[in-house]
């Protein structure tokens, strides 16, 4: 039942976000859909297959296993049941923020994630193109995330429609009016928020790692608030892979075991 909810809101807001980019986009794309969506939809139903397979309920599981046996530092405080799904819900969010960060800077896990940055373009399936050993290790993360922490279980399905839920919608190549960004982006990490991690301008790129509350950002220092080009017209991914044609579902899952080039 959990894997179903989740499916139907992801389905729900991706259609939503889909139809709002095709009335009103942000970006002029140069890239068609044909050349982009059949890598990035082709990526997201391999993980969703592997992880239906394999470890899909880890974090749930998880969760489930440390409250029945008084794991984790919520389930030791003892604490109600309101606090611990409000603490769950922003220790997890920091938590994500955090492996952000050592994705980019940790040069192993760096070859995983640069598939996520391949994509020369924006839109609402860029938030789906992960490669699938990624995807297998931010599981085990969580998992040992809400080990530690105690997370209550209803706060990690919560936590997790969420999180795919503000990765469709900060990804999306939609028209927010600037005055209304700015207003959101005190509280959430909207489109032209995360559009900057994307740019092809390295100091750029490490930078807005939140994926949903953009606090984190602010915080702890790593917050650019507007790219050196505009918003419409700065590159986007990565300058070693601008040769898209040549670049496609295989060559994709076979990057992180090709020889390096320095970043």
């Amino acid at each position: 039942m959990e894997n179903l909810i989740r499916l139907g809101v992801a389905l729900g807001i991706f259609c939503v976000m889909v139809s709002w980019e095709a009335i009103k986009p942000r970006r002029v794309q140069h890239l068609s859909r044909q050349q982009r969506w059949p890598i990035n939809l082709g990526l997201a139903l391999f993980n969703m297959v592997l992880m239906r397979f394999t470890l899909g309920s880890l974090a749930y599981m998880s969760t489930v296993m440390a409250a029945e046996h008084g794991y984790g530092l919520l389930n030791i405080l003892s604490v109600p049941d309101s606090v611990s799904i409000i603490a769950t819900l922003l220790l997890l969010d920091f938590a994500i923020y955090c492996q952000h960060i050592i994705m980019h800077k940790w040069s192993w896990l760096w070859r995983l994630h640069k598939i996520h940055h391949t994509d020369l373009e924006f839109d609402a399936t860029t938030a789906l193109r992960f490669h699938p050993l990624e995807i297998i290790l931010s599981m085990f993360y969580k998992a040992a995330c809400v080990v530690v922490i105690g997370g209550n279980p209803i706060a990690i399905i919560a936590f997790e429609i969420i999180l795919n839920g503000a990765a469709t919608f900060n990804h999306s190549n939609v028209m927010i009016p600037d005055k209304v960004d700015k207003i959101l982006r005190w509280l959430i990490v909207t489109p032209d928020m995360h559009r900057i991690h994307h740019s092809a301008e390295p100091a750029e790129t490490d930078s807005n790692y939140g994926f949903s509350i953009s606090c984190w950002d602010r915080l702890c220092k790593t917050y650019t608030s507007e790219p050196k080009q505009s918003q419409t017209t700065m590159p986007i991914g990565l300058n070693a892979f601008r040769r898209q044609t040549e670049l496609g579902f295989m060559q994709c899952l076979l990057i992180p075991f090709k020889p390096q080039a320095k970043r």
